[in-house]
């Protein structure tokens, strides 16, 4: 059964809210904190509180990090919040921080250092390619040149990266999220006074649906709308489903009227018909040198694309040549073709909708003698017809263990084999 997540952004949205909202819907903040100490990021923990925002209980995510005569600098906007006694802490290293705002090739450096899968790693450095072209469209500078004020500080380097490991554990195979309460007013930024939304923010956010409610505060950071629109397949309501997760992320403020916090809803999509309509988007290409290929995968899959491959094919003039096809929903295909003009030289594309038949599909831990492995199982009609452990899980254990990969594989399986007799 197809797995959904969905993002309820009614007060908006940021990074911090959506790692509370997950903390909160059961991510263990030990694992959370495991893969962003792989970041090396000096003099920085993070911890979990439990915060009321206008009644409603909620996980507030915090970044402090420590400078070199032991003061500790919060990164959030209120310092002065009632917090319920239960507070987790976790170091995430003890050395000294260092301060500087980053650019896109030390952020770079830092994911290729961390415990992300290397599909999150790509996801991750994707986002913030995204994130480092809208800065450099908005301030007329190369993209190389640019210092990512706000994103490129510890905290939100945190937030991202620990998003990407967040989803990656919610095991979820949609996406959806709601039109999005964006606020009003003015915010102080790098550059100024600037009005709300941000100019990054509102370029991230392409075209999702957006609303100003009657909190006149910025409510959807840069960093909430990279994460939203690479990973939303949709927005609209809540879809058909079974929810079987709630998690709410506090923000900073208490805002009186309505709850600061963002809600995320889990669960089985309750459609039954396995069947929908997606748009294939198809180029040839020549002329382009072969690296780019790789960056332009990257691009279209942090863009939502659901599929994007590579076919060798011969060409005119006897040249041989590289066919792109992109698998994506209808609602995406502009937005697709946009990526696809930009990033490669193709100067045309075909596109039509077909039918896609998919099988149920759902995650599942199975522990095993060298550890816990998530099983990707494929069913049609209560059938189950494939279960396939996560490569990333495997890989894991083997390196922890000193075992090749096939042998964790084959542990795995075994196990999963006695899990399905006894359950």
């Amino acid at each position: 059964m197809t797995r959904v997540l969905y993002f309820d952004c009614f007060s908006g949205i940021s990074g911090d809210m959506a790692l509370g909202a997950f903390i909160d819907a059961g991510l263990p903040l030990e694992d959370l904190t495991r893969a962003l100490g792989s970041l090396a990021l000096p003099g920085v923990h993070v911890h979990a509180d439990r915060v009321l925002r206008a009644g409603v209980s909620a996980t507030k995510f915090t970044v402090h990090a420590h400078d070199h005569h032991g003061h500790d600098h919060r990164h959030d906007a209120h310092h002065h919040e009632h917090r319920a006694p239960s507070t987790e802490h976790h170091a995430l290293s003890t050395e000294h921080p260092d301060h500087a705002h980053r650019s896109l090739p030390e952020i770079f450096g830092l994911i290729d250092q961390s415990a992300l899968s290397p599909a999150g790693r790509d996801r991750a450095k994707a986002m913030f390619q995204r994130l480092g072209d809208a800065e450099a469209s908005i301030h007329q500078m190369p993209v190389n040149q640019v210092h990512l004020h706000e994103v490129g500080a510890i905290d939100s380097i945190i937030d991202i990266v620990g998003i990407v490991f967040a989803i990656e554990w919610a095991g979820v195979d949609r996406v959806v999220c709601s039109p999005l309460n964006v606020g009003g007013g003015m915010v102080q930024s790098a550059h100024g006074l600037i009005p709300v939304p941000a100019p990054a923010t509102l370029k991230l956010l392409g075209d999702a649906p957006v609303y100003s409610g009657a909190v006149q505060k910025e409510l959807v950071t840069p960093t909430g709308a990279l994460i939203v629109s690479s990973y939303a397949s949709s927005f609209g309501p809540v879809p058909s489903m079974s929810i079987e997760q709630v998690g709410y992320g506090a923000g900073d403020r208490d805002n009186p009227t309505t709850p600061n916090v963002l809600r995320i809803l889990m669960g089985r999509a309750a459609d039954a018909v396995p069947t929908g309509r997606v748009t294939v988007v198809e180029c040839e290409i020549d002329d382009m040198n072969p690296q780019i290929f790789g960056v332009a995968m990257d691009r279209l899959y942090a863009a939502g694309a659901l599929e994007v491959f590579y076919v060798s094919a011969q060409m005119k003039k006897n040249r041989p040549g590289t066919l792109l096809t992109v698998i994506v929903a209808p609602d995406k295909r502009e937005h697709i073709a946009d990526i696809i003009f930009r990033e490669t030289t193709t100067i045309g594309l075909r596109h039509y909708e077909v039918d896609r038949e998919c099988l149920d599909r759902e995650i599942v831990a199975v522990d095993t003698p060298l550890g816990a492995v998530r099983f990707k199982i494929a069913s049609r009609n209560g059938r189950v017809l494939n279960a396939t452990p996560e490569f990333e899980d495997c890989a894991r254990l083997a390196a922890a263990h000193s075992l090749p990969v096939k042998e964790v594989q084959a542990i795995a399986v075994r196990a999963y084999t006695g899990h399905s007799i006894t359950s």
